[in-house]
């Protein structure tokens, strides 16, 4: 197998035909960018976009996990504790798990990388070992995993469920609870900035403006998408150190909405595909680089290879 694209070499057919009992799974989703970070309310809300993330898990008899390619070490403790919550234990005991991640979506900039990671190969689990499971009962065990794992502080829920389903997901991330799914429209796509530098403020002291984010998330929840992203960012970047007179810029610029996306640094706008341009040049001066990725409204896929 070659694990960078997927194919079967020719020398390895005979080999996979004899080994009955092997099951290869690949599945596939998006990233997503914040609406309304979850931290200080336990309540949040994201816009799915176009970076893709691909897992492919193969079980096979015996024991063990094996990452093909190499993950840094917060991803490879993530995936462990993902397969160990999604994977039955009798089955562990007796599978060993090969993973392989290919991804799009940069890592440790609030781009929902860990959230991506995690649903997808839950995903992939769910396909080979529990495959009646529902969409809520693959989220929650990413979710899990990611507490576990101490990826994220709320389980990341909001995250999850932008990377799964795409468009506009609005969460109760607390209760693990679905408040709205919700289609963008298609002629949007999200401008991003990914800084030099990935220094991020202290994210416990998002809860200092709990009522703002409240506030926002109300919007949120009522479909006012741009300005609880708006609302988000101003509230996010007094806290964390991004210069809130760059949101304004973008919005002068044609930006729909715009904000500091998860707990940074990335800086992501929305805007509609005619004013992207515009938009991406308000970036142009500072350290860093940026990229543009239209919006995603599609599901999660997963099939047997």
């Amino acid at each position: 197998m070659d694990w960078q694209t997927g194919a079967i070499r020719s020398n390895e057919i005979d080999i996979a035909w004899e080994v009955l009992d092997m099951v290869l799974v690949m599945s596939s989703m998006h990233g997503a960018v914040s609406i309304v970070n979850a931290i200080a309310t336990g309540r949040g809300a994201t816009l799915g976009i176009s970076l893709g993330i691909e897992a492919v898990v193969e079980a096979v008899s015996g024991r063990g996990i094996i990452f093909e390619n190499k993950e840094s070490n917060l991803s490879a403790r993530l995936i462990r504790a993902v397969i160990e919550t999604s994977v039955p234990r009798q089955e562990l005991e007796k599978n060993k798990m090969r993973i392989t991640v290919n991804t799009e979506i940069p890592s440790g900039y609030g781009l929902k990388s860990s959230s991506a990671i995690s649903s997808v190969i839950s995903l992939a689990c769910a396909k080979i070992f529990k495959p009646k499971a529902t969409d809520s009962e693959i989220l929650r065990d990413g979710v899990q995993a990611s507490i576990k794992s101490k990826v994220s502080i709320t389980g990341a829920f909001d995250d999850a469920c932008g990377c799964y389903f795409g468009g506009f997901a609005v969460t109760d991330n607390t209760n693990i609870k679905i408040i709205k799914i919700e289609k963008a429209p298609e002629d949007l796509s999200a401008i991003i900035f990914i800084p030099k530098s990935r220094k991020r403020g202290n994210v416990k002291k998002l809860k200092i403006l709990h009522n703002v984010f409240a506030q926002a998330w109300s919007l949120a929840s009522n479909s006012d998408y741009w300005n609880a992203m708006t609302l988000n960012g101003l509230a996010t970047s007094s806290i964390l150190g991004s210069d809130p007179r760059i949101l304004t810029e973008l919005m002068e610029s044609g930006a729909l909405g715009a904000s500091v996306s998860g707990n940074g640094p990335a800086i992501a706008a929305v805007a509609k595909n005619d004013r992207v341009s515009s938009v991406k040049k308000v970036f142009s001066s500072l350290d860093g680089s940026s990229m543009i990725s239209p919006i995603n409204n599609q599901k999660a896929e997963v099939h047997e290879v």
